[in-house]
């Protein structure tokens, strides 16, 4: 009989739009440490200079992207480089396990387990296991188009766990909630906070056992 050796499962974290990997990193301190230390972070910056320089609260720290578009969100610039760039960043300093992404990092990470499924790209790095997505949107949705090479992606439900923080003062929620519906069995946290990485308050107990149990199905995939 095999024996299941539970370890911390390494995460990818992908920051959102005008951010960078230490922006994200110092957001997640709002997480309790009960919940953090139940996973190994890595944090990665974007490939790209943002073509905004600033937001709606001004200028930021960083300003980094993983892709361009125009104004009505039809085209897309450097989609493919960044899927390769995310590819790399699995293969060294990987392996991972899952992935966690904010805001843009959401939007492009909720697409790589089917891009992967599909055998489109990712196929030098493992199969991901799981995915928590916080303020995510769905590309090839109702407002965002999809880049060519992701135009299929969501042809069917995506069979990957999956973790999703809808925040109820969100601009984003419509499309968070729009992304659900492309993953089967999706676990889903509403929150009462906006566009952010939410502090989990009362919830934490329970983002604690939905993070043992998306570690445990991790687990399980390794022995399959």
């Amino acid at each position: 009989m095999r024996q299941m050796l539970v370890t911390k499962p390494r995460v990818l974290c992908l920051h959102g739009y005008r951010e960078s990997a230490a922006i994200m990193e110092r957001h997640m301190e709002v997480w309790p440490n009960d919940v953090l230390e139940k996973m190994d972070l890595v944090f990665i910056d974007a490939p790209f200079p943002a073509e905004e320089t600033s937001g709606p609260e001004g200028k930021c720290d960083s300003h980094l992207s993983w892709l361009g578009t125009n104004e009505d969100f039809t085209e897309f610039k450097n989609f493919d480089e960044t899927i390769a760039y995310i590819e790399g960043c699995m293969v060294e300093p990987g392996p991972f396990d899952g992935l966690l992404r904010f805001s843009q990092g959401s939007m492009i990470a909720a697409l790589l387990p089917g891009l992967q499924t599909q055998g489109v790209s990712l196929t030098k790095v493992d199969k991901i296991k799981f995915v928590i997505v916080i303020a995510g949107g769905k590309l090839g949705g109702s407002k965002f188009s999809a880049p060519e090479l992701a135009k299929n992606v969501f042809s069917s439900p995506t069979e990957c766990s999956s973790l999703h923080f809808i925040g109820e003062k969100d601009f984003a929620k419509p499309g968070g909630i729009e992304l659900l519906g492309s993953y089967v069995n999706p676990f889903v946290i509403y929150h009462q906070e906006g566009h952010v990485i939410p502090k989990l308050g009362n919830m934490q107990k329970k983002i604690i056992c939905l993070v043992k149990l998306l570690i445990t199905l991790s687990v399980l995939q390794k022995l399959v």
